[in-house]
């Protein structure tokens, strides 16, 4: 499987605090068949003021104590961007971490707020897509204002957007209001991708292999693969492959 939003990286937000706890949850990813992760730290202005530029740096450290330590997975990067007025400059800048390119747009991981889905989001959307690039909103289930109308998130698919359902909401960890929306999401084909949003081994491990159990069983191994192999592939512009 291929793992396209995962806090690796060892003390950049709030994923591992250690090398040593990196490594550990790399193998885990390793052990739960995950061949290739995209290291995703947030990118949120005044919280975590990660850049592409820095977030690549730190990347290519830890690609090399992969290799130090055997651990057989493959790693990119790209950031989880928290929606704001800041996308607009980071884009002038060139610091926005891309996931790859599909479809002659640019892929960006996109964050909505816990609670709410802020005024002027969907403009935000517009314009960036305007520019290139397709935002993929991630763990909308996760999101207060969509979990009260699941019916919310349907003009940011109309617009353009890609949605990426974690699998820890598939496997119900996050609790049966959050499973209740996972499974409209489902059930109406608007999922896109599922990752794991991994950020530790205590409560936040990578659980893909039960996600994508769970999807063959309900919807069939077609639908597990393109949400956890080729979708997630096709979004990194990689050629798609099984594993």
């Amino acid at each position: 499987m291929i793992d396209i939003h995962c806090h690796i990286l060892p003390g950049i937000d709030d994923g591992p605090k250690s090398v040593d706890e990196a490594l550990d949850l790399a193998r885990a990813c390793v052990a739960d068949g995950i061949r290739h992760t995209v290291a995703t730290p947030h990118v949120f202005a005044g919280r975590y003021d990660n850049r592409r530029s820095g977030i690549a740096r730190a990347a290519e450290v830890f690609r090399e104590l992969l290799d130090l330590h055997r651990i057989p997975l493959a790693l990119s990067f790209a950031g989880e961007v928290r929606l704001g007025a800041e996308v607009i400059d980071l884009l002038a800048q060139d610091q926005i971490p891309f996931l790859g390119e599909c479809e002659g747009f640019r892929i960006m991981l996109l964050e909505l707020p816990d609670a709410q889905i802020p005024l002027g989001a969907l403009n935000l959307v517009r314009h960036l897509l305007s520019e290139g690039v397709r935002p993929v909103l991630v763990h909308p289930e996760r999101n207060k204002a969509i979990m009260d109308m699941p019916e919310r998130v349907l003009p940011f698919v109309d617009a353009g957007c890609y949605l990426q359902v974690t699998a820890a909401s598939v496997t119900g960890q996050f609790g049966p209001r959050v499973l209740e929306t996972t499974d409209y999401l489902l059930e109406e084909r608007l999922v896109t991708v599922v990752a794991s949003d991994a950020h530790n081994l205590s409560g936040r491990p990578p659980r893909m292999s039960e996600a994508h159990r769970i999807l063959s069983g309900r919807f069939g191994e077609a639908l597990a693969s393109e949400l956890c192999v080729s979708g997630p592939a096709r979004l990194c512009g990689m050629r798609s492959q099984h594993g």
